[in-house]
């Protein structure tokens, strides 16, 4: 099957009763009549909040704020007749109503937007990530029948998804890895992570690069945040100029029994080296920017 991939964002809402906000499958969905929780596809460049709040607007007439980061997930639908499994990594965020008025979606991928009190949503039909994020009893995902042709994909234009993590050890130190000559930011000091594997959960993708990376075994303990680069002009490996979307989560994650840190094969090359820094250490680095995001220090 041909592996395709794309990034959703998504919102848990719920009201002064502590009832959530829900949207049902249309006939046009993928799974008519199933429930889950109001977002959909980020557009190219789009940061994965506008795309929450736009797809709340859109889906239920309510305006929204992001209030919190939730969760990151993934999941694969598989569509035997395009011959295609579709990855779709989805990120979740707390938001709040600020305005508007709860109404049903026309024509679209949706046509029901309700409140449902805990009680009630475990006796709906719900999308995986949706049960999951409530708590919920997960029914996997079956093959479908595509509803709408897939498209070509595009060459000059990428969307990706990465994880990274902001690690240290029980001293307090900071693992950081080099970026190697001949990909965006050569030279500058990078947080342990990558793209992910098509059907591996985020989380799951950062530790395993943490190992081909700096040949750590680490923890996640807690989201921290979402970062989103556009570069439309990106010169990568490839050789030429691509339009660039990154979309990147970054955890925490603890390494209990720290090693010397050594860049491994399975790396890919675009890693050149792998160290451990003090927290005083490392303002003095060249870093790239979700590396100042996460360690809250400028660099140089």
């Amino acid at each position: 099957m041909e592996e395709r991939r794309r990034i959703g964002a998504y919102g848990v809402c719920r009201d002064r009763e502590g009832r959530v906000l829900l949207v049902r499958g249309s006939a046009r969905a993928d799974f008519p009549g199933a429930w889950q929780l109001p977002g959909g596809g980020l557009d190219h460049a789009e940061h994965p909040e506008a795309a929450a709040v736009r797809e709340f607007a859109e889906e239920t007439g309510l305006a929204v704020e992001v209030t919190g980061l939730r969760a990151a997930v993934a999941d694969v639908t598989r569509y035997p007749d395009r011959g295609v499994a579709l990855h779709t990594d989805r990120i979740i965020f707390d938001v709040t109503p600020t305005g508007g008025t709860l109404r049903d979606e026309a024509d679209e991928t949706t046509d029901l937007a309700r409140w449902w009190t805990p009680a009630e949503t475990a006796g709906l039909p719900l999308l995986p990530f949706t049960a999951e994020l409530l708590g919920l009893p997960v029914t996997p995902l079956p093959a479908r029948t595509a509803r709408e042709p897939f498209g070509p994909t595009s060459t000059d234009r990428r969307q990706r998804f990465a994880a990274y993590g902001l690690v240290t050890d029980p001293a307090g130190r900071v693992l950081l890895t080099m970026i190697a000559d001949g990909y965006p930011g050569a030279g500058k000091w990078h947080l342990p992570g990558g793209g992910t594997d098509h059907g591996e959960q985020p989380a799951a993708g950062l530790l395993r690069e943490l190992v081909e990376e700096a040949g750590q075994l680490g923890r996640v303990v807690d989201l921290l945040a979402v970062d989103n680069l556009h570069n439309p002009a990106a010169l990568g490996p490839e050789g030429r100029p691509l339009d660039w979307h990154g979309v990147r989560v970054i955890y925490r994650v603890l390494v209990d029994a720290p090693t010397e840190a050594v860049v491994t094969e399975l790396a890919g090359g675009s890693t050149a080296r792998a160290a451990w820094f003090a927290q005083e250490q490392v303002s003095a680095l060249r870093m790239t920017d979700v590396t100042v995001l996460a360690t809250g220090r400028p660099g140089r």
